[in-house]
């Protein structure tokens, strides 16, 4: 658990898991379920993008409100509203190309600069853009705007390379999952900077899980493996379900190890 003491001597608790195995995988499930929960709602639920958009967008607010209100790290609340984000920001993106004729190639310049000056703006008030460092509700609230914008582009990249540059869901995949593997590798063996890493590979596994989704998800006429929305969200639903029950668990037990006063 990453912690601080300010100059009254109390204890401020991160409000961001440690950056672990079980992080990067919760984060490619939260991604993929994204894609597919957006898709099931628009088109098998018929909610249509506005209704979908509005409902997800409630859905959204109220669960960021109660994570910026908690205490401390809570999983279920962290990653719920991990999931929720990653289905709003495929919507801003979905809205923008099919309601609003934007090119894929435009959407991804146009969040690629709004989230690089998110960057500019966050550094600029706290001087770190180190998850290891979200003690204010302030920080906090950069934190999920830079996440927000790392989902509307990686959408919107996912779908410019596997759609616009017609390279396939299943070769799209791989280039991603190689790009993460290259920052991998150049932060542990050519020590590239904490930071950057994180984020550069933090995007990426957002077009990554996109275009996992997809592939499950799609016809096989349209390149995909035909499981259909509802199956393919199904199966992650329950998969991160699974796994923040585990890391809620793991924490309790964690938090249960409590030093003996001496002194009583």
């Amino acid at each position: 658990m990453n912690s601080l003491r300010n100059e009254s001597g109390l204890q401020l608790l991160n409000k961001i898991p440690e950056v672990t195995l079980w992080f990067w995988l919760m984060k490619v499930m939260a991604t993929t379920v994204g894609e597919t929960v957006a898709d099931f709602l628009n088109v098998s639920l018929n909610f249509g993008l506005t209704g979908t958009s509005v409902v997800m967008g409630i859905l959204l607010a109220v669960f960021l409100f109660l994570q910026v209100r908690a205490s401390e790290y809570v999983p279920w609340l962290y990653w719920l509203v991990v999931i929720l984000i990653s289905v709003v920001g495929t919507l801003i993106t979905d809205n923008l190309v099919d309601n609003f004729g934007v090119a894929l190639q435009t959407t991804s310049i146009i969040f690629g600069v709004v989230l690089l000056a998110t960057f500019v703006v966050w550094y600029s008030f706290e001087k770190t853009l180190s998850i290891h460092s979200i003690f204010t509700s302030r920080r906090e609230l950069f934190y999920w705007a830079a996440i927000l914008f790392t989902f509307a582009l990686g959408t919107a990249a996912g779908d410019l390379a596997a759609e616009g540059m017609a390279l396939g869901y299943a070769k799209s995949a791989l280039m991603f999952g190689g790009l993460i593997a290259a920052t991998t590798v150049s932060y542990y063996l050519f020590r590239a900077n904490a930071i950057a890493a994180f984020w550069i590979a933090y995007i990426l596994t957002r077009p990554l899980g996109a275009s996992c989704g997809d592939l499950l998800s799609q016809p096989v006429a349209n390149g995909g493996l035909g499981l259909g929305t509802v199956v393919t969200s199904m199966l992650f639903l329950v998969s991160s379900a699974v796994f923040v029950i585990y890391l809620s668990v793991s924490r309790k037990r964690e938090m249960a190890v409590v030093p003996i006063n001496l002194e009583e």
